[in-house]
């Protein structure tokens, strides 16, 4: 039946866990009504109490058999989407999220029936019979009813989360919401239960037949059980509402500790879903923003880009004079290697190479200010200070020479090392501007590498720049000639770094 009018939006273990919460939850409120009605009510008035005791049992048990199959299968038909919907998917959704609120109307209308089948039946003994079980019955419904639907919400917790997957819960109307819900889970469990004790009190007063022990036993019991179903409810509806919250505060607690990917589910269709659903936001808007902040990082560099979200204050063209060093970096031969060899061998062989420059620079304290082709520039000292700007920049020339001779022998570079002061900030036009250093030591250590590219090693640095560093870095240099670099009409002292003398692996 269920393959001919469509398809259902529970699986078949949800469904299962669905109808024995039911059936368990409806056996426990026809017990309540069993044991108020024929044990704890008073019964004076009725001419044979045992006789109506065995009646209403017999009625009762028929009514649970009969009416326990019927519910089963009426409720797996109400999470059926038929073939014919326009949009199956949102009736799905519709559904699920409407899934507790429609078993309730379910279970409501069968005790409804229930209520309307024994007060026929227990009025022709006394009419206060029939309206003392009615009233356990009401009882014994609203009790079944409000732990049905905190079972039901529970139960359907996770096809709720995929139905509500990519498309959050909407805004809530006015009588709608945790409050209006958590009203009612009161109104259900405290107050009808009370009402139910007034009425019994009421009516012992208006027919005064009540001895003191049958009431003082009836109030204990009706009073019992809304305790007990109040408790239940509050306990419920307080579950309800903490479970989302402590999963968001558990959530925040691994975005605190970096964590990124977390996500929690989506379940709830009131502001607690509202609130699942934002964090989920604001997680994705993080992730987005750190994969921006490092993309502009390796754009930029990583210290650019930190020094630029740490500005409060608009960003101005210009810059400052400070003491930085600079080391630059140009591949030899690299038209004739572009001519012949394929385009993606050389792409391969240039990113190797720039992969062993970003690397000696990083280590050493440096970041590269930008790629010109086969050729790179990498600044120390700024935007952030640097104890040691040009021992940093030296240390990165000297293990750069090494490891390119080592990795990549293939090749051949010149690098080239020079300190001094220099202009450092943002250059361009506010529409489009990078952060640069200009002066007179990016001009030296450009020049350096042209004659670096004929030295031994490969590796050339200015003389001022070893003056400028550490003695322990300075003395893994030697002084050089001077020379007379192009565009330059003073000369420029150089260095080199020592040789290293190695023992022979066979001991020649």
């Amino acid at each position: 039946m269920e393959q001919e009018s469509g398809r259902s939006v529970l699986t078949l273990s949800i469904r299962l866990l669905l109808a024995f919460a039911m059936v368990v939850a409806n056996l426990i409120g026809g017990a309540v009504v069993l044991v108020l009605a024929a044990f704890v009510l008073p019964r004076s008035n009725i001419p044979d109490p045992s006789g109506v005791r065995l009646v209403n049992i017999t009625a009762l048990v028929a009514f649970f058999v009969v009416a326990i199959p019927l519910g089963i299968a009426w409720g797996r038909r109400r999470f059926v989407v038929g073939r014919r919907s326009r949009d199956p998917e949102r009736r799905a959704r519709a559904l699920v999220l409407a899934g507790p609120k429609r078993i309730v109307q379910l279970l409501g209308f069968l005790w409804l029936v229930a209520l309307v089948l024994f007060a026929v039946l227990n009025v022709r003994y006394s009419p206060r019979l029939a309206f003392s079980v009615s009233a356990t019955i009401v009882i014994g419904a609203v009790c079944t009813c409000a732990v049905s639907y905190l079972l039901t919400e529970r139960i359907l917790r996770r096809s709720a989360a995929r139905v509500l997957s990519g498309q959050p819960p909407r805004k809530r109307r006015l009588l709608t919401g945790v409050m209006v819900r958590t009203v009612g889970f009161w109104v259900l469990g405290t107050v009808v239960p009370v009402i139910g004790l007034m009425l019994a009190g009421l009516v012992a007063l208006i027919y005064g037949d009540a001895t003191p022990s049958q009431l003082a036993i009836a109030i204990l019991a009706i009073g019992g059980t809304a305790v007990g179903t109040g408790l239940l409810t509050t306990i419920g509806a307080a579950r309800a509402i903490a479970d989302p919250v402590v999963a968001v505060r558990r959530a925040l607690a691994r975005v605190q500790d970096g964590d990124l990917d977390v996500r929690v589910p989506v379940y709830d269709n009131t502001e607690l879903g509202q609130l699942q659903a934002g964090f989920n936001t604001m997680v994705e808007g993080l992730r987005e923003r750190e994969r921006i902040r490092d993309l502009f990082g390796r754009h930029v560099g990583r210290d650019v880009a930190e020094a630029a979200a740490a500005r409060t204050d608009e960003i101005r063209l210009g810059g400052e004079v400070r003491p930085v060093a600079v080391l630059f970096v140009d591949l030899t031969g690299s038209t004739t290697m572009a001519a012949d060899r394929p385009p993606e061998e050389v792409v391969d062989v240039l990113n190797r190479f720039f992969g062993i420059v970003v690397e000696c620079v990083e280590d050493a304290g440096g970041w590269i200010n930008k790629f010109e082709g086969d050729a790179a520039l990498a600044v120390f000292g700024a935007p952030n200070d640097l104890d040691d700007a040009a021992g940093s920049a030296l240390s990165a020339a000297r293990r750069m020479g090494e490891l390119l001779a080592v990795e990549m022998p293939e090749i051949s570079a010149g690098i080239g090392v020079s300190a001094g002061d220099a202009v450092a900030g943002n250059v361009g036009d506010v529409r489009r501007y990078e952060y640069t250093v200009i002066g007179d030591p990016v001009n030296e250590a450009a020049r350096l590498t042209e004659l670096a590219k004929s030295a031994p090693g490969g590796v050339l640095a200015a003389q001022r720049a070893v003056d400028a560093a550490g003695p322990g870095e300075a003395a893994r240099w030697e002084p050089g000639e001077d020379v007379t670099l192009r565009g330059r009409r003073q000369s420029t002292g150089t260095a080199s770094p020592r040789a290293t003398v190695q023992a022979h692996p066979f001991g020649l």
